[in-house]
């Protein structure tokens, strides 16, 4: 098992991250992330007490191949207690590579259950939780957090010395509060200050959604990690371009039809594996579908032939028909 803390130390460039989405980051696009160049995915954010209570759905969303490593399970809950009985059981079960607990999620629903980003409320509880959960588990635990709850509590650098101090050994920097969610700009200064702040390693998140800009961000916040979230959705080849972007590297283009369409099918196929519902395999990878299709010519009308489909044959019909007429169309549009 790797030793996700002294990867972080010792590399030269900092380490990709694929990021902990609920619905997205699945087994699936973990896999196909790794193959383009994340050097590290962490799960779909779980609640403790579905893990506690051996909830099958929950349980469902701990699984992973060996070939995603180095991989972090991450946790959220409210109870130190059940959060430390959760690590340990998650530990245990799967052997991930660390741990990490979520005090960043932004949502609503986690949110007025104090968990998620609504833990920052209050930071007494934080280092509890922090605290427990190292206590309970022999791999690393880490955290993700944002730089406050609201702008009147933005105190980034105060939040992650306090996960420090409890025993944190990285942090994620996500460098807005929850009040902004996804409005705005990240501060990547924050990130800096906070990476300046700490001796432990930290990773920046927040508005990356090319190889420019994730080169910019370790450019400009020196942090040991990098953690790509909306920017990988439909595009898992945005960690081929960063990872040239910081080597100093051409960054590729992203992919025509043809190659992208070979992604699509690659990403389907791995997803149907995985969930042996055809049915609900398919119409949860309807959202990746939207995404892979943005900025394609027409693609408007081809994501709305591909809302409907109900079958992995249907996705490959739809995306055959549209690369005949694209490869048709290319002399005249040419001329």
């Amino acid at each position: 098992m790797l030793d996700i803390r002294q990867l972080l130390r010792t590399r030269s460039r900092p380490l990709l991250y694929l990021a902990p989405q609920a619905g997205v980051s699945e087994s699936p696009f973990r896999r196909l992330c790794r193959a383009f160049g994340a050097d590290v995915v962490m799960s779909e954010f779980v609640s403790a007490e579905g893990i506690r209570r051996g909830d099958p759905r929950t349980h469902r969303h701990l699984r992973f191949h060996d070939e995603e490593r180095p991989i972090g399970i991450q946790i959220f809950g409210t109870d130190p207690r059940a959060m430390a009985e959760a690590a340990s059981l998650v530990e245990e079960v799967y052997e991930p590579d660390f741990i990490d607990i979520n005090f960043g999620c932004p949502a609503k629903k986690v949110v007025q259950k104090n968990g998620g980003a609504g833990c920052l409320r209050d930071l007494d509880l934080v280092q509890r939780i922090i605290r427990a959960v190292v206590a309970a588990v022999s791999v690393p635990v880490t955290v993700k957090i944002r730089s406050g709850y609201s702008e009147e509590t933005r105190d980034p650098v105060g939040i992650a010395l306090r996960c420090q101090d409890a025993g944190a050994q990285a942090l994620t920097l996500h460098a807005r509060t929850r009040t902004q969610l996804y409005t705005g700009r990240a501060n990547w200064d924050e990130i800096a200050a906070v990476a300046d702040a700490l001796e432990i390693p930290v990773i920046g998140n927040g508005d990356v959604f090319t190889g420019d800009d994730a080169h910019r961000m370790a450019e400009r916040t020196g942090c040991a990690g990098i953690m790509i979230a909306r920017g990988s959705h439909g595009s898992p080849w945005i960690f081929a371009q960063a990872r040239a972007a910081l080597e100093g590297r051409p960054i590729p283009p992203d992919p025509g039809p043809d190659e992208r369409f070979a992604i699509v099918l690659e990403h389907a196929r791995l997803s149907l594996a995985w969930e042996p519902d055809e049915d609900k395999a398919v119409r949860e990878f309807r959202k990746h579908l939207g995404w892979y299709t943005r900025g394609l010519p027409n693609g408007r009308a081809l994501r709305e032939e591909l809302h409907r489909v109900t079958s992995l044959h249907e996705i490959e019909e739809r995306l055959r028909a549209y690369l005949k007429s694209y490869r048709s169309s290319r002399p005249a549009a040419a001329a």
